[in-house]
C-alpha cells in the first residue's frame, strides 16, 4: 500500500508540474491581456511551488522504503524549489517591476531550467515504479 501511495504522489506531482507548466501558463497568457495575465501568473506561482515542495516531500518520504533513490530525487526536488520560491520568484517580480528586461529574461530562464529539471527527475522517479 504504501509503495501505491508513493507511485501517486509521485505521479500527481509530475502531472501537476506538467499541466502548471505547459497548460495553465500557457493559457494565460493566450486567453488574458498581458497585464491581467501576469498579475494573475504572479498569484498562481506561490502556491504552484507551495504544491511542489508538499508533494515532493510526502513523496520522497512515501518512496524511500521501496526505492531510496527515487526518494533522494523527490526530496532534491523539495529541497531545490525552496530558494526557487523564496528568492527567485521575487527576483523574478522585482526585475519584472523595475522594467529590467535583460534580469527578467535570466532570472525567468533560470527559473524554467529549474521547472524542467524537476518534471524531469519526477518523471525518472515515476517510471522506476515499472517493473
Amino acid at each position: 500500500m504504501l509503495t501505491a501511495t508513493a507511485l501517486l504522489m509521485t505521479a500527481f506531482l509530475f502531472g501537476g508540474m506538467v499541466l502548471y507548466s505547459f497548460g495553465f501558463a500557457a493559457f494565460l497568457f493566450t486567453a488574458l491581456p498581458p497585464e491581467t495575465a501576469g498579475a494573475t501568473i504572479r498569484k498562481a506561482f506561490p502556491w504552484f511551488y507551495l504544491f511542489v515542495i508538499v508533494i515532493a516531500s510526502a513523496a520522497a518520504l512515501l518512496s524511500f522504503p521501496s526505492d531510496p533513490f527515487a526518494a533522494a530525487m523527490l526530496g532534491l526536488i523539495a529541497l531545490t524549489t525552496v530558494p526557487t520560491r523564496q528568492w527567485l520568484m521575487p527576483a523574478i517580480n522585482a526585475a519584472t517591476d523595475s522594467g529590467n528586461k535583460s534580469r527578467f529574461k535570466a532570472l525567468h530562464g533560470a527559473s524554467v531550467i529549474i521547472t524542467l529539471v524537476h518534471i524531469a527527475l519526477a518523471g525518472w522517479a515515476l517510471v522506476r515504479f515499472l517493473p
